[in-house]
């Protein structure tokens, strides 16, 4: 299925840019994501998602197949399966950037192949998570582009050159008075700002979806909880006979 969305963020293309390919630097803000290993155009990682009480994890590698920094265009392929299961997931990612109302403006179309139990939902369903979910990434991802900059490390100053000592007739004894000035100590060096930490909890669809996955999963409930009843009715019989 074809997935269509769109969200905007705070900041010129060219830094959108650059900043939505610094995967180390996005991680923190991807919904339900950890990321374990990152190299070059390349990246693998575990993405959790929970419907209800039942979690189910994928754990699956991405790269960017194709990078137009003159049109502001990438391309993302990403592919992985369940952790426990045989439900598979394939995504090829494709983001347009382009200057927006104060800032830019980014389209995201996504080709999306699943199997296993979250094929269920269907594509409406499918849209409005994917809504949401960018919309949480945005909100994030403008946090992170507002913070400040860590500063620049703090270099050794240089060794000061020791001054000729005076011939030995023009020694004297040192004498202290109250009004000698000394030199004030250097100032301290501003602390960093305080990164904020971020924990990629599982994607509950839940929280994300709301109504529509619930109507989804009416006819699931249902049908288990008859089963259930129907259980609980041969139980009762079989004890009464």
């Amino acid at each position: 299925m074809q997935l269509e969305h769109t969200f905007s963020v705070p900041t010129g293309v060219h830094e959108a840019f650059a900043v939505l390919r610094d995967i180390e630097r996005i991680a923190p803000c991807l919904p339900g994501a950890t990321i374990d290993n990152v190299a070059d155009d390349e990246f693998t990682g575990t993405v959790k998602v929970k419907v209800g009480p039942i979690q189910v994890s994928y754990k699956g590698e991405a790269r960017f197949i194709d990078v137009d920094e003159g049109a502001h265009t990438v391309t993302l392929q990403a592919n992985g399966s369940q952790l426990r299961g045989a439900g598979t997931a394939r995504a090829t990612v494709r983001a347009v950037l382009a200057p927006g109302d104060g800032g830019t403006e980014v389209r995201v179309v996504t080709d999306l192949a699943i199997t296993g139990k979250p094929a269920q939902f269907g594509r409406g369903v499918m849209v409005d998570v994917g809504e949401r979910l960018l919309g949480q990434f945005a909100g994030c991802l403008a946090e992170e582009l507002a913070a400040p900059a860590a500063p620049a490390p703090a270099t050794e100053p240089e060794p000061a050159v020791a001054a000729p000592a005076e011939p030995a007739l023009a020694t004297r004894p040192a004498t202290t008075r109250d009004d000698e000035v000394h030199e004030a100590p250097p100032p301290a060096a501003p602390e960093p700002p305080v990164a904020v930490q971020r924990t990629n909890e599982a994607i509950d669809l839940f929280d994300v979806a709301g109504a529509p996955l619930a109507r989804r999963l009416a006819p699931v409930a249902a049908a288990a909880a008859l089963a259930a009843l129907t259980w609980w009715l041969r139980r009762r019989s079989a004890g009464v006979a």
